[in-house]
């Protein structure tokens, strides 16, 4: 796995690059030899923030952890990040042939399966971005999905935990 560290308001020290090495090999077994790992640590505050990122394929896992200590954060991130593999593990077993992991050695947690709970359908009118930003804040909605009036892309906007707004564009 090739792993990236980039750190922001934080001192990287020799002891920490090594336990994320030590904690990162942990979910090698999950992945191929062409994952792609990226380690963000910050300080905000009072809190350390550590968020990890495993991109293997068409598969993308990503943790965000925060405590008074990285190396506690750290921990925190991969063990969340092992537990959503596993979930996505024993998902895939369900749906494959049975014997298809027998190599690995795979605890399959008894899981309830997704609910639908509402549908909703809906035009979606060309505005841009500002104007989305609005209606999504008027609504009270944490995102809003609309058709971007200039490239006619299908077009989400978010609240970041940050406080800031994003955008997704589908292609």
């Amino acid at each position: 796995m090739d792993i990236t560290i980039t750190t922001k308001k934080f001192h990287l020290s020799d002891e920490l690059r090594a336990r994320i090495d030590k904690k990162l090999s942990k979910l090698d077994r999950y992945f191929r030899d062409d994952a792609q790992a990226t380690v963000r640590l910050s300080t905000q505050k009072n809190d350390e923030i550590a968020e990890v990122t495993v991109v293997s394929g068409g598969l993308q896992v990503r943790a965000e952890t925060r405590s008074n200590e990285m190396f506690h954060s750290l921990e925190e991130a991969v063990d969340n990040l092992e537990r959503q593999l596993q979930k996505h593990k024993t998902r895939l077993t369900q749906r494959l042939q049975s014997g298809a992991f027998d190599g690995m050695a795979v605890t399959v947690e008894e899981e309830e399966p997704f609910s639908l709970i509402k549908e909703k359908h809906f035009q979606l009118k060309p505005m841009d971005v500002e104007e989305a930003i609005l209606q999504m804040n008027l609504l009270g909605h944490s995102f809003f999905v609309y058709r971007d009036a200039q490239q006619g892309a299908v077009c989400v906007v978010y609240h970041r935990k940050d406080g800031g707004y994003g955008q997704i564009v589908a292609e």
